[in-house]
């Protein structure tokens, strides 16, 4: 048999071996399922925890406007047409270095982005470069050829010809 002793706000309940032995009849609720980033309808969510403060702080404003037009963007690549919105996001958060100094230009050597850097490398990424087409090179007066082919890795083969 149980004993219940209330202190103040506090109730201690002593249990013995007996109490234990029978089964539990406590039925809890369903969990609640949060919403996430991402509501049902695609609206974005903007009481989110995983936006840090972002959307309510001193550019909160241009926070939302940049980051609504990267998630309904359908530029390719995603996000591309968004440039201004995130320079105005940026210039804002430049005025605020207190509030947002992890999120400045000082930034990027510990692997912070920037948008335009990204736009312009796009060309030079060797992920999205097509393969070349095989060329034959001369080699030394041996009278063999050698054919070079590479692969988007970044790595290349060398077939040696002999003519």
């Amino acid at each position: 048999m149980s004993l219940c002793k209330s202190f103040g706000k506090d109730k201690v309940i002593f249990a013995t071996a007996e109490d234990h032995a029978i089964p539990s009849t406590v039925e809890l609720p369903e969990p609640e399922s949060s919403p996430g980033l991402i509501l049902e309808n695609g609206d974005i969510n903007w009481n989110c925890p995983c936006l840090g403060g972002m959307a309510t702080g001193p550019c909160g404003v241009d926070f939302r406007e940049a980051f609504s037009c990267f998630h309904y963007s359908e530029a390719q690549p995603k996000g591309s047409d968004c440039y201004d919105a995130f320079k105005t996001m940026q210039d804002c958060m430049a005025n605020y270095p207190g509030v947002y100094k992890q999120n400045l230009h000082d930034d990027e050597d510990a692997g912070g982005m920037d948008m335009g850097a990204m736009l312009d490398d796009e060309e030079e990424d060797p992920d999205k470069q097509s393969l070349k087409p095989e060329e034959p090179v001369p080699s030394s007066a041996s009278g063999s050829s050698e054919v070079h082919s590479s692969s988007p890795a970044g790595s290349s083969t060398v077939v040696a010809q002999k003519s």
